[in-house]
């Protein structure tokens, strides 16, 4: 492995904060004291201690050296300490199992699930990311200590599942990269054995993804207007629409509350919490958007800000209430799909440039290059566009 390693005699605080900051080399990068800064070939960096304990060289983890982890400074007090215990005749790892005892594998993703509770986009992706390890990981090896499951335990698990449902798949592993990288930093792991088996499995074949079944652009309208003259309540039917003009996911939509939106402005502010992309997300609003706002608002009850309440107090429309719809009229779409059918339509009928498109639908833009000068989220722009979609649906 590549890198900074000490040779000749050993001289302390080799690295500084924007040496660690900015190291981008695989390898060792040496610093005094047996600490080293590790750099994965992805990036990732961690802290780790080589010590002679009992005559044998000991690798020992400190934590990861990523911004929010271990600082430079708490790395070195640290490998200070292990460094006078195991001179003193002392065994640091010992030490460090005793005050804090390794956890199993369902214990630390339990952990990991709690501490991300923040991130959720809400209460049911929070529950999906437990439920797919409680169902294809925790039989494997839930009850083995974090410390001691192996690449060939995480095979196991997911062989079963890797062509069967592949994109059931891809998302377990990925789930439990992270409980693994949540033990890295703990310095209860070395390794991520969720990446090591890479190479095991073969690649998925991404064109058999299924896609959300979508309408055409030209039978948008007539579904609206079905979808007005059903037996529906008020708030669906007006959300049904809405999320038609806006183009946002169902969620979004779905759990909209008066407080983000600026009527005379005529903008809806999604905040980074709702959002998929992790990002605010400025949507124009239409003059048919205003005209379902100032409807929905006598829908409004005292309880909460919900624009678009569902039957239950203080709870939202839900994405089934909205799907069943879709089906029981013969619509042969779910929700999501409106915004297929609007990339088509502006890719076929308008000539509305292409970045101006996909930041209506908030996509992230995945070309490094492009996005590093995708200053503007174009709002000036998007707003023509969606007047002239709330024309065309009109």
């Amino acid at each position: 492995m590549s890198g900074i390693k000490p040779t000749g005699q050993h001289r302390e605080k080799r690295l500084s904060a924007a040496t660690v900051r900015t190291m981008k080399a695989p390898g060792l990068h040496g610093d005094g004291n047996g600490l080293y800064l590790k750099v994965d070939p992805s990036g990732a960096k961690r802290w780790m201690q080589r010590l002679v304990i009992d005559g044998k060289r000991r690798d020992i983890g400190l934590g990861s050296a990523d911004s929010a982890g271990t600082s430079l400074s708490d790395a070195r007090e640290k490998a200070l300490e292990n460094r006078k215990l195991a001179r003193a005749g002392g065994d640091p790892l010992a030490a460090k199992r005793r005050s804090m005892e390794v956890l199993t594998f369902k214990d630390a993703a339990e952990k990991v699930h709690e501490l991300s509770k923040p991130t959720w986009r809400n209460e049911k992706h929070g529950n999906q990311w437990l439920n797919t390890l409680i169902t294809y990981a925790f039989p494997f090896f839930g009850s083995k200590r974090i410390d001691t499951v192996g690449s060939a335990d995480v095979l196991a698990a997911l062989s079963p599942i890797w062509n069967a449902r592949p994109e059931t798949a891809r998302r377990v592993k990925q789930r439990l990269g992270s409980v693994f990288k949540w033990a890295i930093a703990n310095g209860w792991r070395m390794d991520n054995p969720a990446e090591a088996i890479g190479k095991a499995l073969p690649k998925h074949d991404r064109s058999m993804v299924k896609h959300h079944a979508a309408l055409p652009y030209d039978a948008v309208s007539a579904a609206l207007e079905s979808i007005s003259s059903s037996n529906a309540g008020a708030a669906t039917k007006l959300a049904f629409e809405f999320l038609a003009l806006t183009v946002t996911r169902s969620g979004e939509t779905r759990d909209a509350v008066w407080s983000e939106f600026d009527i005379e402005k005529a903008t809806w502010t999604i905040p980074a919490a709702r959002m998929k992309t992790k990002k605010i997300h400025r949507v124009p609003l239409a003059p048919r958007c205003i005209a379902i706002l100032a409807e929905a608002k006598a829908l409004k009850r005292d309880s909460d800000d919900l624009v678009f309440p569902g039957t239950k107090d203080k709870k939202p429309l839900s994405d089934m209430t909205l799907s069943k719809l879709m089906k029981e009229l013969g619509l042969a779409a779910v929700p999501h799909g409106f915004r297929s059918s609007f990339r088509d339509w502006a890719g076929e009928q308008t000539h509305h440039p292409r970045e101006v498109i996909e930041f209506a639908l908030s996509h992230v833009i995945k070309d490094k290059a492009e996005a590093a000068y995708a200053r503007s989220d174009l709002f000036e722009k998007r707003r023509i566009l969606m007047v002239d979609w709330a024309d065309y649906l009109s």
